[in-house]
Formats: C-alpha cells, structure tokens, sequence
C-alpha cells in the first residue's frame, strides 16, 4: 500500500529541488520523495526549531533537519542580530568551535562563512576544541558572540549549533527570545549571505591552547601537594571527544606524570564506536576506563562528553573496587577542597560566593555555611550560573560552582562547565585527600559525618506525544494546586514554586517571592529534610523527579548501613508520589 504524503508537506519538500539548493541536496530530496515517505514526512513536517540554546537534530536534508542550509539561515538570524545590537560598532567579531561528531568541520565552516560575508571577524578554531575553549575565546577576544556546533551528547545521528553572547556564556533573556525572533525571520537560503570574505576569518591553534592552558593552571591552590603526589596515577578517556589533547596537557601543567589514557577512546571519532552513548552520567560510558584503571592501579578515572563540557568520575572504595561518583558527590568534594584551600591559603575576604542550580544537591550551602561563603540558586542550566557571574563581577568572587548534571566551573575566566578546568582540579583534590593518607572515597564519608549524609536519585519520565505533553501537563497541575501534605512519611513544611515565583511555608501559610525568572518547576521540602524537585524536560518528552533526602552518619563505619536506609528512604518517597 503505497503511503499517502500531506500535500503541505510535498509542496514544502518540492521548493528544496531547485536553486538555490545545490546538486547533491537535490538529489537526496528527490530521493525521498520517489524511495521513503516516512522519512520525507519527518524531514519536512516542520522547520527545525531555534530554540533559547540555539539549534539540535538530526542530521540529514529537509527543513526539519541540521544540514547546510538549516545552519546558514540560523547564522544569518544570528549575524542580523548582533549588527542590530551594535549598530555604531565598526569591528565585529564572533568565536567559533566544534567537537567531534559528523559534520561539526563542515558547519563550521558554512557558520564561518556567513559571518564573514556579513561583515563580522571570524575566530575559528582550525580542529575540534571544547565548549569551555569556545567561552574563553568569546572573552579573550572580545567577540559580540559565538557559537559551538555539538550536540552535546546526543546519539550520533545529531549534532547542534549552541550560541553564547559577549560574557562568554550561552544566551539568556533577553538575548535568547531576541534571537530566535530574527532567526525564524529568515525564511529560506536566498535571504542568506553566502558571499564569503576570507579576510575575515581568523584560524585559531595551538597557541590559544597554551593561553587557554597557562589560565587554567593559574587556579592550583596546592602546587607543593601536586609535587609530593605527582606519580598519583589517573586513567583519563574524552571517550573519542574533543578533550584528548587539552585534559592530559592540563594535568601534565599541574604537575600530574602518572596519566593513563585509553587507546581505543583517544581516537576521534563521531560515530562513538566503542560506546553505546558518549554520556559520562552513563556508568557504561566508563566501562573501559575502569578495566584500564584496573589493568595500571590507578586511583582516579576520569570521562568527558563529547564537547568537553562535563566529566564523570569513578573513584576506588575500601573494597578497592571503582564505584561511579554522582554529579552532587563530585561538586561536593571539589568544593569542600576549593574552600578549604582558600581558607588555608588566607584567600577568604568576606567577598566570595558559589553558585549550584535549584536541583543541585544542599551539601554544597552546607559546606559554604561553614567557611562564611556567601551562595547562590540559580535555575537548571549553567546559563544561570554564568549570568551570576556576570551581575557580580568586579563586586564579588566567584571559587566555583556546579550542577548535579556532571558539570563544574572554578574561576571566572570561562562562563560555562568546563570539564578541562574541572579534570585537573578534581585531580588537584585527589592527590590532597593522598596527601593525607585518604581516599576520595574516605573523603566523602568524612563529608557525610560532618555534614549529614545527603543522598541523591533523579527519576525520568518518558511520555511520548501528543497524549504525552497533555499527561506532563496534567501531572504538574496535580503536584501544583494539591500538594501531598506528607511524603514519605514526613510532613510537608515548604514548597517553592518557580512558575508563580512563591515559596509557601505550610507550617504558618507565609509566602515569600523567589527572585528567579518564571520556570515550570515544582520542589517540595519536608520536616526530615528531604528535596523532591519536579520539572518537565526542555529538550525531551519527559518528566524529572529529584529526590534529595538526609540522614545521619556518626563514623565512617556505618556508611553501607546508613546508605541503605536512605536508599529505602527515596523508595519511599517515590511510593508515596506514585512515581
């Protein structure tokens, strides 16, 4: 039975088998049209959304789709934008970078090309660079703006285009909404400028490593600890990615001659052959780093996203096994190090701060309660982090901050996670806690006893369609106009929600406003401590439940047994939600 393809979407998919599309594009569209149906639908259906972080797909033809001419008409939105910004300024100038995947050289170019042809200096980097690198450039240089082309770690049929502003960090209001309105006002190739001026592209190499390199290195606080331990052994993966160079550059910079990469991983490589996903969140991510780890003796393993951005982290426990360390467990560690340093080193002035996201685990406010550290919430997303930054700079310093979601920043010169800067001052912490006769592992127990033992569980759930969206939709409302009066088993005493901007105390009905913009996420607070955070998916068809809850831990000893009634304790809550 032959399929039966919209007319409105034949007609859309026709204007793509002429000029100004070329041969081989043609070619592939006719093909569609005369061999798969289905998959002409899903290229044409719709145009690819320019969303606040800019764009992501699948590769491939069609409207709906990243290809060439999908990514030029983003570009032009986006140079359009910038002159209309900076009307008076003469030179303008934008950064560009790229990861690994395919096609990520190919859209750079098309991207550097239609900047330069509308006038605007190109910094391009000549081979794949990180995210974090891409930031630093926008700043060194100066750049109006910039653009990463990655898809983060998606599956390898994807790559994306993530577009930052002058500060170095990824687009926010009013940026953001700005943006998208002049992008969506370039309605086909022809209203691209494809004149290119090669004048006006700059190729940036190794040199910017080294001053990107030199920058990261100026942030060790135990140089002495780092030559004591400098035989510490890491295994280290970019788990084919775009972090192979700079991470063992880094730690070798730090001091760092015990590092162990794998083979098979340090080829770069957009298809991930040797994994099933390149997301260090994911424990198989790090499969073959562990048995390499294994195979040397290391201590510490280390992965990187595909674009450098965020890094996962397996450490040895007294078993001497690897255990994988979550996002709130790493960001706690490094941020017990970097205050404690800072106090020890008299660097505490009364004029410091951290930033964590909303859903980020409380530990960290616990751990800057202690050393006086002034501390902020900001909404899931490092943008908000980066904009922080920004409203505080020149008033107040910024140590580091992070996200449950595998990524960290230690100092202001990037304004985005950086898993190189994050690499080497985990390793920093690594080879601190060996100076003292601990393990990372020993070092978090130590946290625990001190602080309360917070355990961490993030839940999604997936509900496809449009039947999907409505049910997210119901579900929130639900969570909103009748919250639970207990969950599991403690009384409910506060709940903050970030679409009205209130957080209601249900112990005397008080309200106080939350001075974050509007957001459709839901947190409620309980008596025993615990954090239940719920928010729909930006990006996918899916609904986040966070379960943060507290215990006591009195010694290191009873670590497994604590452990295991918090495990019973989320068991409960997520009971007591129906989740």
């Amino acid at each position: 039975m032959k399929t039966i393809i919209d007319p409105a979407i034949l007609e859309k998919a026709k204007l793509w088998l002429k000029e100004p599309y070329d041969k081989d594009t043609i070619k592939q569209v006719q093909d569609l049209m005369d061999n798969d149906p289905q998959e002409l639908t899903e290229s044409f259906y719709r145009n690819l959304e320019f969303g606040t972080g800019g764009l992501r797909g699948i590769m491939g033809v069609g409207t709906n789709r990243m290809n060439k001419y999908t990514v030029a008409m983003a570009t032009q939105g986006l140079a359009n934008y910038i002159r209309k910004m900076y009307p008076k300024q003469e030179k303008l100038s934008f950064a560009i970078a790229y990861d690994c995947r395919n096609n990520s050289t190919f859209f750079a170019e098309i991207t550097a090309e239609v900047m330069s042809a509308n006038g605007i200096h190109v910094y391009l980097f000549e081979s794949l660079r990180p995210t974090p690198e891409l930031s630093f450039a926008v700043r060194y240089f100066g750049c109006q703006s910039g653009v990463m082309i990655t898809a983060s770690h998606n599956p390898k049929e994807y790559n994306g285009y993530k577009a930052y502003w002058n500060d170095g960090g990824q687009l926010i209001a009013p940026h953001d909404k700005n943006v998208i309105h002049e992008v969506e006002k370039i309605t086909g190739p022809a209203e691209v400028n494809f004149t290119t001026k090669p004048e006006l592209i700059t190729r940036l190499g190794e040199e910017f490593d080294t001053i990107y390199i030199n920058k990261i290195k100026g942030l060790s606080l135990s140089a002495d600890v780092i030559q004591r331990q400098k035989n510490f052994p890491i295994v280290f993966t970019p788990i084919h990615g775009t972090t192979v160079k700079l991470v063992p550059m880094a730690l070798k910079a730090f001091g760092f001659e015990s590092i162990y990469g794998v083979d098979a991983q340090n080829v770069v490589d957009g298809n991930f052959p040797t994994v099933h996903s390149p997301n260090p969140e994911e424990p198989a991510a790090l499969s073959m780093a562990i048995e390499r780890a294994k195979e040397v003796d290391a201590e510490l393993v280390m992965a990187t996203d595909p674009d450098g951005d965020r890094v996962g982290i397996a450490v040895k426990n007294d078993r001497d096994e690897f255990i994988l360390l979550n996002g709130n467990q790493a960001a706690s560690l490094l941020l017990y190090y970097l205050l404690t340093k800072w106090k020890e080193n008299s660097l505490l002035t009364g004029q410091e701060f951290i930033v964590k996201t909303i859903v980020t685990s409380e530990l960290l406010f616990d751990i800057a309660d202690k050393y006086g550290v002034e501390k902020y919430d900001v909404l899931t997303g490092f943008k908000y982090i980066a904009d922080i930054i920004k409203k505080l700079e020149g008033k107040k310093t910024f140590i580091g901050g992070g996200e449950e979601s595998y990524g960290y920043l230690v100092g202001d010169f990037v304004r985005d996670k950086d898993a190189v800067i994050a690499c080497v001052m985990i390793a920093e912490t690594a080879a601190w806690a060996a100076d003292q006769g601990k393990s990372m592992y020993e070092m978090l127990k130590d946290l625990y006893v001190e602080f309360g033992f917070y355990k961490e569980k993030l839940i999604s759930v997936t509900k496809k369609g449009m039947a999907g969206a409505q049910e997210i939709k119901d579900m929130m409302a639900r969570f909103r106009n009748n919250p639970p009066l207990e969950i599991g088993g403690s009384k409910l005493v506060l709940v903050k929600d970030y679409k009205t901007g209130i957080a209601k105390s249900i112990t005397d009905g008080s309200e106080t406003k939350i001075d974050l913009p509007a957001s459709d996420v839901l947190q409620f607070f309980t008596e025993d401590g615990s954090k239940i955070s719920v928010r729909p998916s930006g990006t996918e068809p899916k609904i986040k439940f966070y379960f943060g809850v507290k215990g006591h831990l009195d010694k290191r000893e009873n670590y497994d047994l604590v452990d295991t009634a918090l495990d019973e304790q989320i068991k409960e809550v997520m009971e007591s939600l129906r989740i």
